[in-house]
């Protein structure tokens, strides 16, 4: 079983980049927009019902692809509702079932999530639009982001197309 966990700020191209692994690769895509916007339909976002539920979604997935040997590629934006060892946990899970876990951090400069935070293809999941939060929330954003796990592959966003890093994280597959 491989996982290619994707993780990174706002607007640095998780979905876009993830899609095109899936495309390459045949894996599955597990973007964690599917599990916050299911759990957020019925609890408010940072609630503790929704904080519990969604972890506790996302863990059955993982747990479940790992004794199916299923692999999979996950989207994840590190923020504080989420248990900082979150990343840790589920890399721990797929290495201890026998599989691989690929760490990929995707970058990108406050400046670049603020040209692209608010481009429509971004409302499809309900995601960060907004710039003043963007602005309130990036100090959050960065610290939650430090906390993860070193990643196996850094690719900056900004300088580097969805399409090339795609290639860059099949690449490190083989």
């Amino acid at each position: 079983m491989k996982l290619i966990f994707v993780y990174g700020p706002p607007a640095a191209g998780k979905y876009t980049v993830s899609r095109r692994v899936a495309e390459l690769t045949g894996l599955a895509l597990f973007h964690n927009h599917l599990v916050v916007d299911t759990v957020s339909a019925v609890f408010p976002f940072g609630s503790p019902s929704f904080v519990r539920l969604r972890e506790q979604f996302w863990m059955d997935v993982f747990k479940a692809a790992v004794a199916e040997d299923r692999s999979l590629i996950f989207t994840f934006q590190p923020e504080g509702s989420v248990s900082p060892d979150f990343a840790q946990r589920v890399a721990d899970l797929v290495r201890g079932g026998g599989g691989e876990a690929l760490l990929v951090h995707l970058k990108l400069s406050a400046d670049g999530q603020m040209a692209r935070i608010a481009n429509a293809d971004r409302a499809a999941f309900g995601k960060l639009r907004d710039r003043e939060l963007l602005a309130k929330l990036q100090a959050e954003f960065e610290a939650s982001e430090r906390a993860m796990p070193a990643a196996d592959l850094v690719i900056d966003t900004e300088t580097v197309a969805a399409e090339a890093a795609a290639a860059l994280i099949v690449a490190q597959l083989a």
